[in-house]
């Protein structure tokens, strides 16, 4: 049996293909992946409330006794740590939802159709940017109902808003591959909240890496998520005037994060393709 289903998923995979076949096979994997988010609305829920009791949180309840240097207001200091953990942890629904469909065993379905293998990749990643692109609109509501205001105009905030969601969507590739690896969806939420919660919470997101310990400091200042948490405050104006460190990273925060997000999809895209494959042809 399984040698005829091997034969039948080599056979089903279309050879030659267009670029045009495969842009409809990843709207189709996609627009499922959708599909899915709205028939199991308690996942955007749950997307959702975690930022909104983080920003309440600290906002309202440690807000008043953290205070920042350079003449910035708490609240307008949150609120990037706020997207950029939030948008970090949304990617992990990929490779949390990848090892779902696998163990579910929604990807040999896909395997038996004439359809692209990296199409069912590209449409989880892209369905769960979409995923975080809601969750960044109901946290900038919440940010303006306690006292958020972007200061740099409307573009950009645009801009602001698009870097994190890039970063998102690089690193979702990085969860992809390893729910292809791990196969097991309460495995991924283990291992990933272990190393998110440590680059999220030794960063600058919450509190100026300067009141860190001297090694945290160190740490913060080249945590690439502390990049991404400034290159937000920058283009939102939430920086004040206390100056950046002196480190590559937080002097360039926006180049630093496009060129890590860069890398990551440079490496990760064929890597979790290859894998993918590699799975596949078990």
């Amino acid at each position: 049996m399984s040698a005829q289903t091997s034969q039948r998923t080599r056979t089903a995979r279309p050879e030659g293909a267009t670029l045009g076949s495969w842009a409809s096979d990843v709207r189709t994997v996609t627009w499922r992946n959708l599909i899915k988010f709205r028939r199991n609305p308690e996942i955007l829920l749950f997307a959702v409330l975690q930022p909104i009791m983080f920003v309440l949180l600290f906002s309202q309840v440690y807000g008043g006794s953290i205070q920042i240097d350079g003449g910035v207001d708490y609240t307008q200091y949150l609120m990037a740590g706020i997207f950029g953990q939030t948008v970090l942890f949304g990617s992990t629904f990929s490779g949390y939802q990848m090892a779902q469909d696998l163990k579910e065993g929604m990807i040999d379905r896909f395997r038996t159709l004439p359809m692209h293998d990296s199409a069912v990749l590209f449409g989880r990643t892209n369905a769960d940017l979409a995923l975080n692109a809601v969750s960044m609109v109901i946290m900038m509501l919440t940010g303006f109902l306690v006292g958020w205001r972007f200061r740099e105009g409307v573009l950009s905030l645009l801009a602001g808003v698009a870097i994190l969601l890039l970063f998102s969507y690089a690193f979702s590739w990085v969860m992809t591959l390893l729910g292809i690896v791990v196969r097991t969806p309460e495995v991924i939420n283990n291992a990933s909240f272990m190393v998110l919660f440590p680059l999220t919470f030794i960063s600058n997101a919450f509190v100026q890496a300067s009141r860190l310990p001297g090694p945290l400091e160190f740490i913060a200042n080249w945590n690439p998520v502390s990049a991404l948490v400034q290159a937000a405050r920058e283009l939102f104006g939430n920086t004040g005037v206390d100056p950046a460190a002196d480190t590559f990273p937080m002097q360039h925060p926006v180049l630093t994060v496009l060129l890590g997000s860069a890398v990551m999809l440079l490496v990760f895209v064929p890597l979790t393709v290859a894998r993918f494959r590699k799975a596949s042809s078990r």
